[in-house]
């Protein structure tokens, strides 16, 4: 019997995602600028799915995860899991729906605070929804270390006696402890080595295996967002400037922001070369972003619509989405 692929449930959908941050100056401290850190931004994640977000540093890749998880309020736009109006959830609701959405913080030292030992730090999450009590909870603790491959006896320990790869694994338990369906990896393996970051990543695939999670995988090394990665989005100032699976975006960019980061990336086989793409001028400032497409300070093949209109975040192949002006070709949503 020939296999049916069963389409994808979208856990997490988020549409026209704003996010600007006030510029205070004067005696008075009144707002006079705004940073644009995120602006209209809309994507979904599959359930099951580990969804990369790759781009350069500031661009907003962090601002979207801890805006979509609440950290941070929105400026404006919607964010809605597994069906819910995240932005909508106030009180007992929101705590309620946290417990299925946790993220792994980028430092996986400042992330844990240093006064508690590690099971205090893992089990704080259990403490605050209420989940069992005293040896059922020492017991989570012991199974959520172990899961991470960790030893029981590391309970009662503190963070500074870890390594940075140590430090995340608690910090990867801490996620876990609660059973969430998404978890939001805020760029977990770049304060690591990268013998060490290699370890993280797998141990992050095989528990996505094991406890059916859903990731948003926040990067800027597009080699690890390729290994770990089933469909990538690439940030540029803000924007999503391309949208596709890891297979098609690797094989076939179609965005020159795109194609500029893939050529950078460095070839194992020191015989092969690549035709690198290398970018003019510094990323614009988020407070005052070019009008336009606003990759067209940099494009190398900018024309004179790029700046003068925004182009359309537009479906140029099966689920490849783009918004560039010079991409030719659209395909209609019912194909």
């Amino acid at each position: 019997m020939a296999k049916i692929d069963v389409p994808l449930k979208d856990l997490l959908v988020v549409e026209n995602l704003k996010k600007y941050f006030p510029v205070r100056s004067g005696l008075l401290q009144r707002i006079s600028a705004w940073v644009q850190a995120v602006d209209n931004v809309s994507f979904t994640v599959r359930e099951g799915e580990t969804f990369g977000l790759v781009g350069e540093s500031g661009c907003g890749k962090t601002t979207i995860g801890r805006t979509i998880l609440r950290l941070t309020p929105p400026t404006a736009g919607a964010a809605f899991f597994d069906g819910e109006d995240v932005f909508a959830k106030r009180g007992a609701e929101l705590k309620r729906l946290r417990r299925n959405m946790q993220i792994v913080f980028q430092d996986p030292y400042s992330s844990l605070d240093p006064r508690m030992p590690v099971g205090e730090i893992i089990a704080e999450g259990l403490q605050i929804h209420g989940i069992g009590a005293g040896r059922e909870r020492a017991e989570i603790v012991t199974q959520m270390l172990a899961t991470v491959g960790l030893n029981p006896y590391h309970a009662r320990r503190y963070p500074h006696e870890f390594s940075g790869g140590q430090r995340q694994r608690i910090g990867i338990a801490r996620a876990l402890a609660l059973r969430p369906k998404f978890i939001v990896c805020d760029e977990p393996v770049s304060a690591l080595d990268v013998s060490i970051q290699s370890q993280v990543l797998n141990l992050l695939k095989q528990l996505q295996a094991e406890f059916g999670l859903t990731y948003l995988f926040i990067a800027h090394n597009l080699s690890v967002v390729e290994h770990i990665s089933d469909r990538i989005g690439v940030m540029y100032l803000g924007k999503l400037v391309e949208v596709t699976s890891r297979e098609t975006l690797y094989r076939n960019p179609l965005h020159p922001y795109t194609q500029a980061l893939l050529s950078a990336i460095p070839l194992p086989n020191p015989r092969l070369k690549r035709k690198r793409i290398v970018l003019t001028d510094d990323v614009p400032s988020p407070l005052n972003p070019p009008p336009g497409c606003r990759f067209h300070t940099r494009c190398p093949i900018a024309v004179d619509i790029c700046s003068q209109q925004e182009p359309a975040f537009e479906l140029k192949g099966p689920d490849h989405w783009v918004a560039c002006h010079l991409v030719p070709g659209s395909v209609s949503m019912a194909q």
